[in-house]
């Protein structure tokens, strides 16, 4: 696409007034590039490669052609058929998918109809019987909808459309056998669609499967969020300085709005959690033990803005064997994954306290965030074990975006080179943390090009003020003993089976028993004392004891953290930026929500 092309509007793509009434409705001014570009291709019929980094409106690119053509052909069809399926690897992802075609197809009245038969139930019956009211649109993983056509439960011969989201997922999640048999349900002649973050060796095999003449769009628009939108920050802390650092970030409000904290398997989600609750920090877990279900509810809650922090895992992308296709494990559900597909909404801040095993994890839990024209931040936890792959991640960046973009964003923030060498002068007189720096030191010596222009930024903060929540933050880590995190786990699940679809209708109408469908409840496992969720005046930074504390009714909330009140005069008096991100989350509008969920 050309830099003098211009780019087309809604208006302009041909869709029917019925299309149109629903953007309006949903308060879309203007297709993004993606869009204007991929979907008049797509109404020509041509198969079609589209590639754009996540938050770009990759869903309403292959949707918004989709429920045109089927408006079209229902002038002049004879009978009811499924004639459009769309593939996706989770059912987080199928549940989305189906929840933005029905949004787009809402002012169609029931012209268009839409089944989810992966993320809806796990009920075999459930999904024939909507099968068997022959839906224009199926959506499901290849697995499921494999089944059903293998049982004659559904007839796959007048699709005309088949679209593949997250393709570059479809292979490594185990479904490439699955998918090749789909092949041959097929009919000889349809369009095909396969939609992607990036393009890999299993999207170039796909597309040989099933696409015919493909236009692969290659657009003037950036792999990644750019760096005024996204930044990218560091800590150096070995595994015993984790927690403290977690609590005093979150303790002392330097983190703010809704965040992701990730880590790479299941038992550290629920220590983590433990850990947080014991200083009365409440979050709740999402990870592939728990019930479809209960993720997909989980995820709608934190996009609502129920709970402000969740903790996740994307051990499906890290443990996958090198060479061989991901298979379903015994205790977790291979048809979920955290960090890829799923649209999480106004995530202020991503934390890796894990650091990602491969820039690929990196990439796509960095993109959990500054999603559209939103701002975010991500922030990292590096050991001295995974500098490696920080300098992998660093290099990445650094090749997507170039040393000019670079230069405009140093400039952008003044004294940026004078900052980080104050913050390494005198951050910290810990031995770990001094190794790390070494470590860092002899990286920029053999790699000229790690100066004061890194993309991943070192954090401006001062281990010595984490020192006293250290004895504190030991100790209730150690009390997240693996028995306590079993028992947690254990109990998580019974409790969330308990709190299935069929009560939830019940808690909807009955108000005061809604706070049973809460993910974030305490789990009583371990004991908790209730004087660690304040923060006392000795363990507060030397800044904050000079500053008068009058707690408002705002900071008495259990949400909010004693010293909330203070971080303003705080940040006044220290000359280092404390914050993750400069992102406005809108305090008031936060706290009127807090009030309505109450």
């Amino acid at each position: 696409m050309s830099k003098t092309q211009k780019t087309l509007q809604f208006h302009e793509l041909e869709l029917d007034q019925c299309i149109l009434k629903a953007i309006a409705h949903l308060g879309w001014e203007q297709p993004t590039l993606i869009q204007s570009t991929a979907i008049p291709l797509l109404l020509e019929g041509k198969d079609v490669v589209v590639r754009a980094r996540t938050g770009s409106g990759k869903t309403a690119t292959y949707a918004l052609p989709l429920i045109q053509k089927i408006l079209n052909s229902k002038l002049n069809a004879s009978e009811q058929c499924v004639s459009a399926l769309v593939l996706a690897p989770t059912k987080e992802l199928c549940r989305q998918s189906r929840q933005v075609i029905e949004q787009l197809a809402a002012s169609c009245g029931k012209v268009v109809r839409v089944a989810d038969i992966a993320g809806s139930s796990n009920d075999a019956a459930t999904q024939r019987h909507a099968l068997a009211e022959r839906p224009d649109i199926v959506v499901a993983t290849p697995a499921k909808i494999l089944a059903h056509a293998d049982a004659d439960a559904v007839s796959l011969q007048h699709i005309e459309t088949l679209v593949v989201d997250e393709a570059d997922l479809i292979f490594a999640f185990g479904y490439e056998k699955d998918f090749k048999r789909l092949m041959k349900h097929l009919p000889p002649i349809y369009q095909a669609v396969l939609v992607s973050a990036t393009i890999t060796d299993d999207v170039v095999r796909m597309k040989g499967l099933c696409l015919r003449d493909a236009v692969t769009l290659k657009l003037e628009e950036p792999d990644l969020v750019s760096l005024e939108q996204l930044t990218h920050q560091r800590i150096l802390a070995e595994e015993n300085d984790k927690p403290a650092i977690l609590c005093a970030l979150l303790k002392l409000t330097l983190i703010q709005g809704k965040s992701i904290i990730f880590v790479n398997n299941v038992d550290r989600c629920y220590k983590v959690r433990l850990f947080l609750e014991q200083f009365g920090i409440r979050s709740c877990v999402l990870n592939s033990e728990l019930p479809a279900n209960i993720r997909i509810h989980t995820i709608a809650q934190f996009n609502k803005g129920t709970y402000d922090i969740i903790i996740a895992s994307d051990e499906h992308m890290l443990e996958k064997p090198a060479g061989k296709s991901q298979r379903k494990s015994k205790q977790g559900d291979h048809e979920s994954s955290a960090s890829r597909g799923i649209d999480f909404q106004g995530v202020n801040n991503v934390i890796n306290f894990d650091f990602p095993r491969d820039v690929t994890s990196y990439i796509h839990r960095a993109g959990r965030t500054a999603r559209g024209n939103n701002k975010g931040s991500v922030l990292s936890f590096v050991s001295v074990k995974e500098v490696p792959v920080n300098n992998a991640v660093e290099q990445k960046l650094r090749s997507c975006f170039g040393r000019e973009t670079l230069a405009k964003r140093d400039t952008q923030v003044p004294n940026s080179s004078t900052s980080s060498s104050a913050c390494e002068d005198g951050t910290t007189n810990s031995k770990t943390v001094e190794q790390l720096k070494r470590t860092f030191a002899d990286s920029k010596e053999r790699n000229p090009k790690e100066t004061c222009d890194n993309i991943i930024k070192l954090y401006q903060f001062k281990m010595e003020e984490v020192e006293a929540f250290r004895y504190r933050a030991q100790d209730c880590w150690r009390a997240a003993t693996r028995v306590a995190v079993h028992d947690t786990r254990i109990r998580e699940i019974k409790n969330e089976i308990l709190n299935c679809e069929k009560l939830k209708g019940f808690f909807e109408e009955n108000q005061r028993d809604l706070q049973a469908l809460r993910h974030d409840k305490p789990t009583r496992t371990i004991k908790v004392q209730s004087h660690l969720s304040q923060v006392p005046d000795y363990i507060l930074p030397t800044a904050l004891k000079r500053v008068a504390f009058n707690p408002s009714p705002a900071t008495q909330a259990p949400k909010q953290p004693r010293i909330s009140g203070a971080k303003a005069a705080f940040q006044r008096q220290s000359n280092d930026p404390l914050m993750v991100s400069e992102v406005d989350y809108n305090k008031r509008r936060g706290a009127s929500k807090r009030k309505k969920t109450k």
